[in-house]
């Protein structure tokens, strides 16, 4: 896998503000998916040993089947302390380990976290898309920033997710009678096709089968 854009992960947090800055002006939010999208992957981070290594999974699906057909866990020592905004520089060391063990990488990856609904516009699923290249999603179970109205209680309903006026999300409802995840884009997808492909990619619970999966091999 030859990254792009790669850039120092031993920074400062003030460095990594400065990095996310550079590198936001490179995401793209219009639609530059392979014409046929035959795997999908899971994306999720856990932690060990108190917080002190790194654990983060990949689980590849087939689609539209979404049956797993590879995975990969890789951990590694946490070198970057716990800021909100910044968690991409804790976490994406260990995830690109990990697609570097799958045998091929994903056409899509959704991943468990912000994409562009992140206050400098560069969640985890933005900078981890802009440095593969691979078109990703940002699936977040809570809300990092924005204000929303109520979302109707009917499965693949959504309300737009807004800051300071700017569509940043979709605050969508999977299931009838759950809780709403956040979705945004991460990088060479559209607002409105994330959503379509989240719902694509969930079953009979309020997570799309691709976080589900990856959770399980994050939490050990």
């Amino acid at each position: 896998m030859k990254l792009r854009h790669e850039h120092p992960w031993d920074v400062t947090p003030q460095e990594a503000i400065a990095i996310q800055k550079r590198l936001r002006n490179l995401v793209s939010l219009q639609d530059e998916l392979p014409e046929t999208v035959r795997c999908v992957a899971g994306v999720d981070v856990g932690f060990e040993e108190g917080g002190t290594v790194t654990r983060a999974a990949v689980a590849k699906l087939s689609f539209p089947e979404l049956e797993l057909i590879d995975s990969a866990v890789a951990r590694r020592p946490t070198s970057f302390p716990y800021i909100p905004g910044l968690l991409s520089f804790r976490e994406i060391p260990a995830i690109l380990d990990a697609l570097q063990a799958l045998r091929d990488l994903p056409d899509l990856m959704l991943v468990d976290g912000q994409g562009y609904a992140h206050p400098r516009r560069l969640g985890i699923a933005c900078h981890l898309g802009v440095l593969t290249d691979i078109p990703t999603i940002g699936v977040g179970k809570t809300r990092l920033l924005g204000v929303h109205g109520g979302v109707p209680d009917r499965r693949g309903a959504w309300v737009p997710l807004l800051d300071k006026g700017e569509t940043i999300g979709a605050v969508l409802r999977t299931r009838q009678g759950v809780k709403p995840v956040y979705i945004s884009p991460g990088h060479r997808v559209a607002l409105q096709t994330a959503v379509e492909w989240v719902m694509r990619c969930t079953g009979r619970y309020r997570l799309p089968e691709t976080t589900r999966h990856a959770h399980r091999l994050a939490s050990g």
